[in-house]
């Protein structure tokens, strides 16, 4: 996992290197990376023209030790104060090191010529470094260069468009424990336990509850991806449905009668690992109940999507859930709303630690950036969504995986970071247009083998053991 250091965090960390290494050593290292990122940018820096827009704190002498660099091997550089305004006129490349994570205000940026590449000092000034709102007018980065770790600023709001490219430098401090984590690629075969030599399809069996007669493609998406994400079985109940329909041809039936089905819900759900329930559901009054039952009585992690969400109501912290077992809930921005009254906003952070505080479930705020917060306030984030994912049914598939990856033997919290990130990841291999929510289930397969496959000759030499397994 990549570790998020908050503006408050990272004071911390400066703080506890300040007691052992001298501010102009640090600043000099941050520089010289800067100066790095510029010559990448620029393809050398002989006769290059730089602009280096610079503050009067440490982001500015940042950017004032890049330009030195720059100017000692040849390019033009010209260093202008921050908050002159104007225009920087014609340059190769401008250097914004105006102002760090913790600036307030507005900030207006000098003018800059259309098509001239921007390299951030840190975060683009004028983001806010905890929530990525962006005030005034400041300036679109091609590229970020940030220390020790990335920002919330940089991955949210506004800070997530305006960054460009983020580039995290080690600067020689040690980013401590923060409370934000970023997943990344190798966290797929560390979080995923490898399959037991005497494992059997029951070992990671999930009880999907979803749709209604008429209404079975939500299920058939949810059941199908849950298979794809490495579910040993998945049983499916369709409330009120006839099992000679079933919408998956590899789910095991479950009989649930249209009404008061909880009781068998429950009794299958004693058979597995994991239970999803919601998509397709409907909002029939007499469903709620029975979600909420199924809820708070399950023996085994329950994930909560789409419908299910609405059944649970107004979470306010005043009515907890009081689930006998570990709860995800998954809401859009709309049933977010439902749960909580208001709208979750671009600080997804803030959002999903609000919901998990106010439900003590574990709470995933879907977007292009993907918060997905325990009870304790503990943040994952999913980085990796596209907007090939805007598209009907996508949901449904999260949830499927999602529950897999509980079933399989991953902790609630980093199974649904977890499962964000596959689902981020098999989006962007689908096609740049047309993509549908059908098209995901092979595709997280196709993630899944190829992260488990790179990382199975570090496996071998760690002593684990993989393959085996029984049939049927």
């Amino acid at each position: 996992m990549q570790p998020v250091l908050t503006v408050s965090e990272m004071k911390v960390v400066d703080a506890e290197a300040l007691a052992s290494t001298p501010v102009d050593v640090l600043v000099g290292r941050a520089g010289h990376a800067v100066a790095l990122a510029a010559l990448d940018l620029l393809g050398g820096a002989y006769g290059r023209r730089v602009v280096a827009v610079c503050g009067r704190g440490n982001n500015g002498a940042d950017g004032r030790v890049a330009a030195r660099v720059l100017a000692g091997r040849g390019a033009r550089v010209r260093t202008v104060e921050a908050g002159t305004g104007g225009a920087v006129g014609p340059a190769d490349l401008v250097i914004d090191a105006a102002y760090g994570t913790g600036f307030r205000g507005e900030y207006r940026a000098p003018a800059v010529e259309t098509g001239t590449p921007v390299l951030a000092v840190d975060i683009p000034s004028g983001v806010e470094g905890d929530t990525g709102r962006a005030s005034g007018t400041p300036l679109a980065a091609t590229r970020t260069v940030t220390f020790v770790a990335l920002k919330p600023g940089l991955v949210q709001g506004d800070g997530a468009i305006l960054a460009g490219s983020v580039s995290v430098v080690d600067i020689g401090l040690p980013p401590g424990d923060p409370a934000i984590s970023a997943m990344a690629d190798d966290d797929v075969a560390r979080l995923l336990p490898p399959r037991p030599r005497d494992g059997h399809k029951w070992s990671a069996a999930v009880l999907v509850v979803a749709g209604s007669p008429g209404m079975a493609g939500a299920a058939a998406l949810c059941a199908r991806s849950a298979y794809r994400a490495g579910a040993g079985m998945v049983r499916l109940g369709v409330p009120g449905g006839s099992l000679s329909s079933a919408p998956a041809s590899e789910a095991v039936g479950v009989a649930l009668p249209g009404g008061g089905w909880s009781v068998e819900a429950l009794e299958a759900a004693s058979r597995c690992a994991a239970v999803v329930v919601g998509p397709g559901l409907g909002r029939d009054p007499a469903t709620a109940g029975e979600v909420r039952r199924l809820v708070g009585e399950s023996p085994v992690p329950v994930l909560v999507d789409a419908d299910g969400l609405l059944a649970l109501g107004r979470l306010d912290g005043r009515t907890p859930l009081g689930a006998r077992s570990p709860v995800v809930l998954t809401p859009h921005d709309g049933e977010y709303e439902q749960l909580t009254g208001r709208r979750p906003g671009p600080d997804r952070i803030a959002a999903a630690r609000h919901l998990a505080s106010c439900s003590g479930a574990v709470a995933l705020v879907k977007g292009p950036t993907t918060a997905v917060a325990a009870p304790g306030g503990r943040v994952l984030l999913g980085l990796a969504g596209t907007t090939n994912l805007a598209t009907a049914g996508t949901g449904d598939v999260l949830s499927g995986v999602i529950g897999a990856m509980i079933a399989r033997g991953v902790a609630p919290h980093e199974a649904a970071a977890l499962g964000a990130h596959i689902h981020g990841r098999a989006g962007a291999r689908g096609p740049e247009e047309g993509l549908v929510a059908g098209d995901l289930p092979d595709l997280v397969s196709s993630v899944l083998s190829d992260r488990t496959a790179q990382a199975a000759p570090r496996r071998h030499r760690s002593g684990e053991q993989r393959g085996g397994g029984r049939h049927g």
